[in-house]
């Protein structure tokens, strides 16, 4: 199993898939290794392969299937990375591997499909509990910020036709994919409509992906400077912005002006997810993955993101039964291509 992005790509280990779909099987054998410091994909699963060998010895088998999760559209058998400068050939990676079988799936098609799997320890929901409320099989929604921003969906479908046996497991879940990253991302009041007018001096289309991203957070940093009237300081890191904005205000490395980016991208992040758990009808939840908003600790909960996400007018009350989770687990995503790998088995 795979979960690549634009800066680190994740490797696993399934041993066999479950019997039956919706089962799931453990990935082991957690690997995450830098895309910078690959020339390509197929180097990368090359390199984590060499070291199972090894550590295998002489019980190693080389795998025979594979599914590959990529920051990236899936629409053919020819894949260019949005934003790692890698290319996947779909027949190039199966036959340089020696694989029967191999899935390409896009990074939030198969994060989406993890999400019944996921324990509570790898959650943390966000908001009042209390005025959430969960419809087990209801359609989910995943947004994700990561070095991009990442949105699919999850619904709920019958395991086997009608008239026939569905086995142990009742549900299938199928995943949305799409490229909801790059929808037009809209102002909630007159500070954050002059915000995106600061980034259109830039950018003429101004998308989610835009602000809410690794890719976005220095131009966003840069907008709230002009924002407040400062000099545009130098595009610093992503890494530096949320180190900066999340220190203790006064001490040794806090930034007011890193602070106010993060508060901003938690609001617009509240709001962009509650326009998604809107278009998907998601009343069985919505769920935050990415690698940027775990590393914000309590400033995301105690943020204007829930507050965001149910401020949509009429439809508020609607939106204030939808619960919200953070993801914590940054691996997640292997066990959902795990999960389509198994229903790929099935289907063959």
């Amino acid at each position: 199993m795979a979960d690549i992005g634009g800066t680190h790509a994740r490797f696993g280990w399934l041993e066999e898939s479950g019997p039956e779909a919706g089962e799931r099987a453990a990935v082991t054998h957690l690997q995450t290794l830098r895309v910078a410091d690959h020339a390509g994909p197929v180097a990368a699963a090359q390199a984590y392969l060499a070291e199972r060998a090894a550590q295998a010895g002489p019980a190693w088998r080389a795998p025979r299937a594979a599914a590959w999760a990529v920051a990236a559209a899936v629409v053919d058998d020819v894949v260019e990375m949005t934003n790692a400068g890698w290319r996947l050939a779909r027949p190039e990676v199966q036959r340089s591997l020696g694989l029967d079988a191999f899935l390409l799936l896009n990074d939030f098609e198969a994060l989406a499909l993890s999400l019944p799997g996921l324990a509570p320890t790898q959650l943390r929901r966000i908001g009042d509990g209390a005025a959430q409320r969960m419809l087990p099989l209801g359609t989910r929604a995943v947004v994700g910020p990561g070095t991009g921003l990442g949105v699919a969906g999850l619904v709920a479908a019958p395991a086997a036709p009608p008239g026939q046996t569905a086995g142990a497991a009742a549900t299938r879940w199928l995943a949305l994919p799409g490229e909801g990253g790059h929808a037009t991302l809209a102002a909630a009041d007159d500070v954050e409509s002059a915000l995106l007018a600061e980034v259109r001096r830039q950018h003429p289309h101004v998308s989610a992906e835009r602000l809410l991203s690794g890719l976005g957070l220095p131009g966003l940093h840069q907008a709230v400077a002009r924002m407040a009237g400062a000099a545009a300081p130098a595009l610093l890191a992503p890494d530096a912005i949320v180190a900066a904005g999340i220190a203790t205000p006064g001490s040794a490395g806090a930034d007011a002006l890193c602070r106010q980016t993060l508060e901003h991208f938690c609001a617009l992040l509240g709001g962009f997810a509650g326009n998604v758990a809107l278009t998907l009808g998601a009343r069985g939840g919505v769920y935050i993955g990415g690698g940027i908003v775990p590393r914000l600790g309590t400033l995301f909960e105690q943020s204007r993101f829930r507050q965001r996400f149910e401020a949509k007018g009429r439809l508020a009350p609607y939106l204030a039964a939808i619960p919200t989770w953070l993801i914590v687990d940054t691996n997640a995503a292997l066990a959902g291509a795990a999960t389509a790998l198994a229903q790929h088995a099935l289907s063959g």
